[in-house]
């Protein structure tokens, strides 16, 4: 909501960049979703290596912080 207002307030002030804001975004959105799909190919491959790094932990017993009495 607040992008939403910022973009009317950016009209009514300029409404030239609004609209060649409005007509770029989804342009800049796709040249950046690469991006989101290499970020989350990154968290996966991480949270992976973690599973893997803890796992002789979590079998001989050892429990969560958060579970901790």
């Amino acid at each position: 909501m607040a992008a939403f207002l910022l973009w009317v307030l950016l009209l009514v002030l300029c409404w030239p960049l609004a609209l060649l804001a409005l007509v770029l975004y989804p342009v800049v959105w796709l040249l950046l979703l690469p991006f989101r799909l290499l970020g989350v190919a990154v968290d996966g491959v991480l949270a992976l290596l973690r599973a893997i790094l803890f796992l002789p932990a979590r079998i001989l017993g050892g429990r969560p912080r958060a579970a901790r009495g």
